[in-house]
């Protein structure tokens, strides 16, 4: 039988992060420009506190309410939180029945101290079944 391969193998390292402050339209700026779908989203000391994904920004604009003051509201009011996590260590399999129990498409990806290192999408994990 073959090893099963890590999270820390395929994942995406030193992920683009944002802070709570930012606004809606800086982060849409970051994922149009960067060509991502997701960002995790950091407090002032830099500790993880949500994650901001284009479903998110799609949420606030359909929302009557909110949409005019779209581009000037924070990342902290309209960020998925908690951040969804899972250890470096786990498995691709572990990682891909925590997405699909909890209908996500990425989960941070922290080290032993619950630092974030890294992001997995379920991409990564369709390229990593690829190889």
């Amino acid at each position: 039988m073959t090893q099963s391969r890590t999270v820390g193998e395929v994942m995406t390292a030193n992920p683009i992060s944002i802070a709570e402050t930012a606004s809606l339209a800086e982060a849409a700026g970051i994922l149009d420009g960067k060509k991502i779908n997701g960002l995790p989203v950091v407090d002032a000391s830099g500790a993880l506190v949500g994650v901001l994904s284009q479903v998110d920004l799609v949420r606030v604009r359909a929302n009557q309410h909110l949409v005019q003051d779209w581009p000037g509201l924070a990342v902290g009011q309209v960020m998925t939180k908690p951040a969804l996590t899972i250890a470096v260590t786990a498995s691709l399999e572990e990682a891909a029945r925590s997405m699909e129990e909890r209908r996500v498409h990425r989960l941070v990806v922290t080290d032993a101290a619950a630092t974030p290192i890294g992001i997995i999408s379920t991409s990564d994990l369709v390229r990593s079944w690829l190889r």
